[in-house]
């Protein structure tokens, strides 16, 4: 039942012999598939020949066995999942991008949103340069590529590129011998490498893809770093490092898997938190407390520890239903949600409902919720957001690309709940979200909620010329 989506997750492998890294890359874009459901690619390098593989559809759907099988074995290999922000949906517009040059060839995934995309775009099409997609990430390889023939290394042109980009990116990049991960210098979004027994070199967006391939987690990469790995081992260029560090809050919240561990802190443990800082916040008379799946579970838990009321499993998933899909038609969408989730009412009936989800964007699929409990039985129905209200796009990988489809900012808090069909609705409190890590609240960005962006604005014109915006797109209608 989600809301909203985030870009991406990128993955990449640097093997010390030639072995079937195709695999390996599947089981980690499985780890990583809660980040991107409409597309999914893997790249294999084996002696320094490509062999590419991508389609639209969840990772298990593209990579039949015949698919892995025709990418073969090799040393290097990179992978994508995607959900679109920037670039429409589409076959064409599926990740990796793999690029012939004059000196060689190279292969780029990207999670991220930059905001100088357009004013880049214009410049390389008023060079000549023809583009194929509506993504960020063929820009961001055109960059390289052009740095690439006037430099003396692939590690170089990924450094010029790191100069001339702004916005969000964390990168991997693959030559003939090389593997490179990129983060861009306020780290927008995650990027972490490790290691695995046989020697093997891991770079993933989270942890949980690291944990899924038996891997052990180094470290994450430091916002502006750029780490190359080679057969020689590897090394760090920090030479960007050193900016307003601003990582995504939203990764904590809703993004990352609860497994996952970003800059050392739990994800798991932060969504409890928020919901002990709900708990501080709302004190509801009420019988149990539910958590909508998935994302909203562990802030349900935090609450109910906290308050002291009982938590109780009120939603059963359909799991084998993924968010590609689709209702047949406008009127099919109430169903759509029942099909998805199901109410246990033996344990909602004639109880009053705490009911947290991860946050809230239109209002339209909470109020479905609201109404699931209603209908099972809820006397009373106490909606909690562990987000604060959304009051302003990102333009950093999130897909909250205006303030027109958003509710907190046509309507009250009170309004809302009436809305929704709630007797009461709260959020959290903005004062709290950058602490959820137990640090000092340094080094978040948490622009989509109080408008503070750590860079410069896209104007709205020229984000949309090559998309439609948000109230057009019908991945977005009635959430």
């Amino acid at each position: 039942m989600s809301q909203i989506h985030e870009e991406c997750g990128v993955f990449g492998i640097f093997a010390p012999e030639r072995q079937d890294v195709a695999s390996t890359a599947y089981y980690a874009l499985f780890a990583l598939q809660h980040r991107g459901q409409e597309s999914a690619g893997i790249v294999v390098n084996d002696d320094g020949v490509f062999a590419s593989y991508k389609d639209e559809g969840l990772v298990n759907d593209v990579f039949t066995p015949d698919a892995l099988a025709r990418l073969g074995k090799g040393n290097i290999a990179i992978g994508h999942v995607r959900y679109s922000t920037t670039g429409c949906g589409g076959r064409e517009n599926a990740q990796p991008i793999v690029v012939n040059h004059l000196k060689g060839n190279m292969a780029l995934a990207h999670n991220g949103n930059l905001v100088n995309s357009f004013e880049l775009r214009s410049e390389l099409e008023s060079e000549g340069s023809i583009f194929h997609t509506t993504t960020d990430t063929e820009v961001i390889s055109y960059i390289i590529t052009k740095e690439r023939v006037r430099s003396h290394s692939i590690e170089e042109a990924v450094l010029g590129a790191m100069d001339r980009l702004r916005g969000a990116y964390s990168l991997v990049v693959m030559s003939p011998s090389k593997l490179i991960a990129a983060r861009d210098p306020h780290g927008f979004h995650p990027l972490c490498f490790g290691m695995r027994e046989d020697g093997a070199y891991i770079v993933a967006s989270e942890s949980c893809a690291l944990d899924a391939i038996g891997a052990k987690t180094v470290r994450e990469l430091e916002p502006g770093e750029m780490i190359v790995f080679t057969k020689d081992g590897m090394r760090s260029d920090r030479s960007h490092c050193g900016g307003q560090k601003s990582l995504c809050v939203f990764e904590y919240l809703y993004i990352a898997r609860p497994d996952s561990v970003i800059e050392g802190r739990s994800v798991h443990e932060a969504r409890k938190q928020a919901g002990r800082f709900l708990a501080e916040r709302y004190k509801i008379a009420a019988d149990v407390v539910v958590g909508v799946p998935d994302s909203g579970l562990d802030a349900a838990y935090g609450y109910a520890e906290a308050s002291g009321i009982p938590y109780a499993i009120g939603f059963i998933k359909n799991k084998y239903i993924g968010r590609t899909f689709i209702a047949p038609g406008q009127a099919a969408r109430e169903d759509r949600v029942r099909i998805k989730l199901n109410v246990l009412r033996s344990a909602i009936e004639g109880k009053r409902v705490v009911l947290v989800d991860d946050s809230i964007v239109r209002g339209t699929t909470c109020g479905r919720i609201v109404k699931l409990l209603r209908d099972a039985g809820a006397t009373e129905v106490h909606m909690l957001s562990s987000a604060p209200a959304f009051l302003n796009p990102c333009y950093y990988g999130t897909d909250i690309d205006s303030r027109d489809n958003l509710i907190a900012c046509r309507h009250t808090v009170e309004e809302i709940a009436a809305i929704i069909g709630a007797d009461s609705l709260g959020f959290l409190p903005l004062e709290k979200v950058a602490l959820l890590t137990g640090g000092d609240g340094s080094g978040f960005c948490t622009a989509c909620f109080d408008g503070r962006y750590p860079t410069e604005e896209p104007e709205r014109g020229n984000k949309f010329r090559f998309e439609r915006p948000i109230s057009e797109n019908p991945k977005f209608r009635g959430r």
